[in-house]
């Protein structure tokens, strides 16, 4: 039976502003988990109000088994990407950001692939957490909405200083209690019309394709995916990393998104998230704590792991990961409290653009081209990192900007999914013509 977390499942003592959860070094076996404390947190992350606002999306233009095709292809894409970076962080026990170095862009590169990744997800912690004040306010009323963004703010980075532990403890919390009170929300809604009309029911809005509707699954969770590794470092083995990627992204994509799909079909309108969150003051107050509170603090987590490999990379500085989350907490609560978080929205989605294709690259780099897998080999053996790792590695640069381009320019198919697999071809062929280990991509210290 699942239950929460103890020592025996990977857990060291907390040593609150001391714990670094490994952020600069491959988390050793004795601290990794079992594979259904991650699936939690993988779940706990698309657990959230998103989903049913990505699906009720869907539920006005798709019927509701064309909605399922377009959530089956969607998680799909999600999960090859998932598993595959999965895979690597789970073998290497490295981050996104620092297996990185190893992995297509070098320890320079590296570095602005942690400050990309942590700039995008900070920005969205502060537009979450504005989000959550604002929604907190209007249901409680009195107090103003930027009281609750400090609250919420500094609260969840609270969870997030104590690392992976602390997180894991929190989604065992977080999720069934999202689970139970949306679900009581939705059922008082959805208990006025038969399943069976709604499923044949006919969408509202305008038509969208199944294209559209699979770049809306993928392209809403794909930074989700790419940071895989920040989380699967912590699995035990790879049967681990599969089982907690189909089943979190799986059941996430399904079970939220499509009963999202049901309510645009019951209700005939797509904001359903002010149904949901405004059906009780109470039960709304607590829906959008527990949805917000399991996003945000991997919103945090992850831009934490990159800065702090970015501050590495770039001045040489091993800052403490928890003393770069007090840091970043701060400033994306602040951004939050003065309202400028959603100032930051039309940035973040055009920054969006250049993330699939630091998944291409890397996926590439580590499973095809191989380049410096030798050297993650035999210091994997040692439980150390390589002694050294590529300075720069303009082809991966190059093929950074030329997939970011394809993938923000070329309207046919999926975005996100034409960034991601142009960066793969094109690395791969770039590996194949050797221009991946030019004298350009010297080794320095890593």
């Amino acid at each position: 039976m699942a239950h929460p977390p103890t020592d025996s499942d990977g857990l060291s003592a907390d040593t609150g502003l001391a714990r670094d959860d490994y952020a600069l070094e491959r988390v050793p076996p004795s601290a990794r988990y079992s594979w259904v404390t991650i699936a939690v947190q993988r779940f706990g992350l698309l657990s959230a109000l998103s989903q049913f606002l990505l699906g009720a999306t869907l539920g006005m233009g798709m019927t509701f088994w064309q909605a399922v095709l377009a959530v089956t292809l969607g998680a799909a894409i999600l999960e090859v990407v998932a598993i595959a970076l999965g895979i690597a962080g789970m073998r290497e026990g490295l981050s996104t950001s620092l297996l990185a170095r190893w992995a297509g862009f070098g320890r320079y590169g590296s570095g602005l692939v942690g400050l990309v990744i942590a700039t995008a997800l900070l920005g969205w912690f502060g537009v979450q957490t504005a989000v959550l004040a604002q929604g907190v306010s209007s249901l409680l009323g009195g107090s103003p909405a930027w009281i609750w963004a400090i609250v919420g703010g500094l609260a969840i980075t609270a969870i997030v200083v104590h690392g992976f532990a602390g997180m894991a403890w929190t989604a065992w919390v977080t999720v069934p209690a999202f689970l139970a009170l949306a679900g009581w929300a939705i059922a008082v809604e959805l208990a006025q019309r038969p399943l069976g009309e709604l499923i044949v029911s006919q969408p509202t809005g305008p038509a969208m394709s199944l294209a559209q509707g699979a770049t809306l699954v993928a392209g809403g969770f794909i930074v989700g995916a790419v940071i895989s590794p920040d989380m699967c470092r912590f699995n035990r083995d790879v049967a681990g990393v599969v089982k907690q990627t189909i089943v979190g992204i799986s059941l996430g994509e399904y079970v939220l998104a499509l009963v999202g799909v049901l309510l645009a079909h019951a209700l005939r309108t797509g904001d359903v998230v002010t149904i949901v969150t405004t059906t009780s003051g109470t039960v709304g107050v607590l829906v959008l704590i527990t949805a917000t509170a399991k996003v945000n603090d991997w919103n945090l987590y992850a831009a934490s792991l990159g800065v702090t490999n970015t501050l590495h990379t770039a001045f040489g500085m091993k800052a403490g990961r928890a003393v770069v989350t007090v840091v970043l907490g701060v400033v994306g609560t602040a951004l939050a409290a003065l309202g400028m978080a959603d100032h930051l929205v039309d940035f973040l989605v055009l920054l969006g653009v250049a993330i699939p294709p630091i998944a291409g690259i890397m996926v590439a780099e580590y499973f095809v081209v191989r380049t410096w897998r030798g050297d993650l080999d035999a210091s994997r053996e040692r439980g150390e990192l390589p002694a050294h790792a590529p300075g720069w590695v303009p082809a991966a640069l190059l093929v950074w900007v030329a997939a970011a381009l394809i993938g923000h320019y070329v309207t046919w198919g999926i975005p996100a999914l034409n960034a991601l697999l142009a960066a793969f071809v094109l690395y791969a062929a770039a590996g194949r013509l050797g221009l991946t280990a030019t004298p350009a991509a010297r080794a320095t210290t890593r």
